[in-house]
């Protein structure tokens, strides 16, 4: 009998995708082939995001639609917000055939031969997964960082961080995320993630250095280091430098050209760890900062420290280690109480930040968090006038930010190569994929360069936040280590 084959659809973040491909790899060792086409699948797999309002909403719209492409197959949820809502969602719409919650994940490819089978399993009623206590074995304490090495591991084991799983890549290139740890022990107001995602719980050093081995081999040049707190990494395991010591290791990883650093607090930004960023070879000098805002007073609001004049130090700090480092943030507006000189305090610390790329959002209520229930809501037109502004600002500062670096040198790492056109595409290390520009790389006279090479170029012109440039050298041939 051939094998059953199972489509995944993911939404979100980066620490989504990684999820999916966990589940691709624990479905492909029971037995199941992985396809991208819905309607040619068996059953489908929407990895749904439960972040605020408008992530809620693509979910649901995914899972209509997959139902509508897979022709009958079974369509499940999982995810974020199949954990966060459970019975709720699955009252709520009928045409997923399941809601699986976390907990289902080791197990997900017996789950779904059951479910394909005709079984129809009940959904979970939600607990604030921050009381449940989460699996540490005594002997990941104090593990430290061993060298470069290990064989990839082959054993799945529980769900959440790991600390080991299967991993099957579900798209190309040379660019993958890689994951630190899950969960978050912050307390924001406005996020509700700590209560479906859990307390924090770093993987080991030595798994998460087999996986980067893994991926290398699978042609991964740069790896991106997700968590919901990568600042916060090796707390829990004793030693809350762990990440100084990991960064180099990582780096030295054979294949492996660069390291980037995702989702770091501004508050948990330690010296060492700042330097450690912005000066070790191989570790891109770029600051994804997470500031959320510039009043103080409303950042007390929030549950979260610093102000506009601290995160500028910060930056201020990291430019004498790296000048040209790259730094992005988010920040919200309209955030219970905010006042008309919050927002002035905002705009004056955006103007003076140059940032590279900033994300703006509008406050909305998210279930079950204190911001919910505080006084002082500011109104729903005042919200959009405040977000438009923003946004408009932020496009501008951050493609004035771009247009500075016309005439410097970047290391671009090449995605996306289009030979006819004398044209190819990457990232240079103040650009991370996804969320940030990237750079248009031509060519004159020589072979064109390839994918997964690490070439320098220079900054001829900016269209927004993305850059032109033309390239002077290789620094590393495609089949070549550094």
């Amino acid at each position: 009998m051939s094998p059953r084959r199972a489509a995944l659809v993911t939404l979100g973040c980066a620490r989504n995708e990684v999820d999916s491909e966990e589940l691709a790899g624990r479905l492909a060792a029971g037995g199941w082939d992985i396809v991208d086409d819905p309607s040619g699948a068996d059953a489908v797999l929407v990895n749904t995001c439960g972040f605020i309002a408008a992530a809620k909403k693509d979910s649901v719209d995914a899972l209509l639609e997959a139902a509508d492409a897979a022709g009958g197959s079974p369509v499940v949820a999982v995810g974020c917000m199949a954990e966060r809502y459970g019975r709720e969602l699955a009252d709520a719409l009928p045409e997923a055939s399941a809601v699986l919650g976390f907990d289902d994940y080791p197990a997900i490819a017996s789950r779904l031969d059951a479910i394909v089978s005709g079984e129809r399993p009940s959904a979970h009623t939600p607990r604030d997964r921050r009381t449940l206590l989460p699996i540490t074995p005594a002997d990941r304490v104090g593990s430290g960082v061993s060298t470069p090495g290990h064989g990839a591991a082959e054993t799945p084991l529980p769900a959440g961080p790991g600390p080991r799983t299967l991993r099957r890549r579900l798209t190309g290139g040379p660019v993958a995320s890689l994951k630190l740890a899950s969960g978050c022990d912050r307390r924001c107001a406005f996020c509700a993630i700590p209560s479906f995602r859990g307390a924090f719980v770093s993987r080991l050093p030595e798994d998460i250095l087999a996986e980067a081995e893994a991926l290398a081999a699978d042609g991964v040049r740069e790896l991106v280091l997700v968590s919901e707190n990568s600042t916060a990494y090796g707390k829990d395991l004793g030693d809350v430098r762990l990440l100084e010591q990991l960064l180099p290791a990582l780096a030295s990883v054979s294949g492996v050209l660069r390291v980037r650093v995702a989702y770091l607090q501004p508050a948990e930004l330690r010296p060492g760890l700042l330097e450690t960023i912005l000066t070790t070879a191989g570790v891109a000098p770029y600051l994804d900062l997470s500031f959320q805002h510039a009043s103080g007073e409303v950042l007390r609001r929030m549950r979260r420290f610093g102000d506009g004049e601290r995160f500028l130090d910060l930056l201020a700090e990291g430019r004498r280690f790296a000048p040209e480092l790259g730094a992005r943030s988010n920040v919200i507006v309209g955030f219970p109480g905010e006042t008309r000189a919050d927002v002035k305090a905002l705009t004056d610390f955006l103007e003076a930040a140059r940032l590279d790329a900033v994300g703006v959002f509008g406050y909305s209520d998210e279930d079950g968090t204190e911001a919910v229930g505080l006084p002082a809501k500011v109104g729903a037109a005042t919200i959009g006038r405040r977000l438009a502004k923003l946004v408009d600002l932020a496009e501008q500062l951050t493609a004035a930010r771009a247009e500075e670096r016309i005439g410097s040198l970047v290391e671009v790492l090449v995605e996306e190569v289009d030979g006819d056109d004398g044209v190819a595409e990457g990232r240079a290390a103040h650009q991370a994929p996804e969320v940030d520009g990237s750079c248009e790389v031509r060519w004159t006279a020589g072979e064109a360069p390839r994918v997964g090479e690490l070439v320098r170029a220079r900054v001829v012109g900016s269209n927004g936040v993305d850059l032109v440039t033309e390239l002077t050298e290789v620094l590393v041939p495609t089949g070549v280590e550094r």
